[in-house]
């Protein structure tokens, strides 16, 4: 699934432009994509949509989120910590907080891969026709171990 929310994200430059669901399917299948895997990315892109529309406004911006078992169990303390970096850097409000932990939720398994996070961040933004700054996509992209320190 994470493969064809990335093939989107560098494909369509914002989700309107997308086709709609069942030329998008045709598209992504003759690209080479699983069925199973195009349904559930299709899925968890109407969730984020959904979210979106939705946009969890009730939070201020100071507000402070405290997880539960459950999530702290599913996102992972890497999940955690790097929501908690987002949150610190001033680029992930509380509604966009929201809407990352809400789509993490809906991945099954846990505790959520780092890696997989990042993606849902990225599609977060994405869905919202916002692009993150420089300094936040070199962190969903570029890998630690490849970091030049200076």
């Amino acid at each position: 699934m994470f493969d064809v929310l990335v093939y989107l994200y560098e494909n369509y430059w914002r989700p309107d432009a997308c086709p709609e669901h069942g030329q998008l399917t045709r598209k992504l299948t003759s690209v080479g994509f699983e069925s199973e895997e195009i349904e559930d990315a299709l899925s968890w892109l109407d969730g984020v949509a959904a979210a979106a529309e939705a946009r969890v406004g009730d939070q201020q911006q100071d507000s402070i989120r405290v997880y539960t078992a459950t999530e702290l169990e599913h996102l992972g303390e890497q999940s955690i910590g790097f929501i908690t970096f987002l949150e610190s850097a001033g680029v992930l409000p509380p509604p966009m907080r929201e809407m990352v932990i809400d789509r993490a939720s809906a991945i099954a398994g846990g505790p959520l891969d780092l890696e997989d996070l990042k993606i849902i961040v990225l599609m977060v933004f994405w869905s919202l026709g916002e692009e993150p700054d420089a300094l936040i996509l070199d962190e969903l992209f570029v890998d630690e171990a490849d970091r030049l320190i200076h």
